[in-house]
């Protein structure tokens, strides 16, 4: 059996505030957001653009202790992780553990846009936070 990526599913990028960035962002894309939604676990507001087969999600800390928050502070805003899809996110965290890889999540966790998501250590991967994300059936 084999597993892989499937596509590049989003690109997360992390801003201070959600309204400028959709603005800035529906400028640049041509059109308009197609949601939001907030993801109270992570303490972040998110924005969806569709983009061809990806999408571009606008990360906005709704607290201060939060993971978006801390990028920020410390990087910044800009991009902050890759997604990329796979259909089976438990055989896939499995496989890149073994390919050396440092999971930050064993258990995946319910994220934005109906998904199931596991973060990889960005140090595993030259300094990007990388995403798997499921479809949450």
């Amino acid at each position: 059996e084999t597993y892989f990526m499937n596509k590049i599913e989003h690109i997360g990028i992390a801003v201070k505030n959600i309204e400028a960035a959709n603005a800035v962002y529906e400028k640049l894309l041509g059109y308009e957001h197609y949601k939001t939604e907030t993801v109270e676990g992570e303490g972040v507001t998110t924005s969806f653009f569709k983009c061809g087969e990806s999408k571009i999600e606008l990360l906005e800390a709704t607290r201060e202790d939060s993971p978006i928050a801390k990028f920020i502070e410390k990087k910044g805003e800009g991009i902050h992780h890759i997604a990329f899809a796979v259909d089976d996110i438990h055989a896939e965290k499995e496989r890149l553990k073994e390919e050396g890889f440092v999971v930050l999540n064993e258990e995946p966790k319910r994220g934005a846009d109906n998904k199931w998501v596991v973060f990889l250590h960005p140090k595993s991967s030259h300094g990007v936070l990388v995403e798997l994300c499921q479809e949450i059936n």
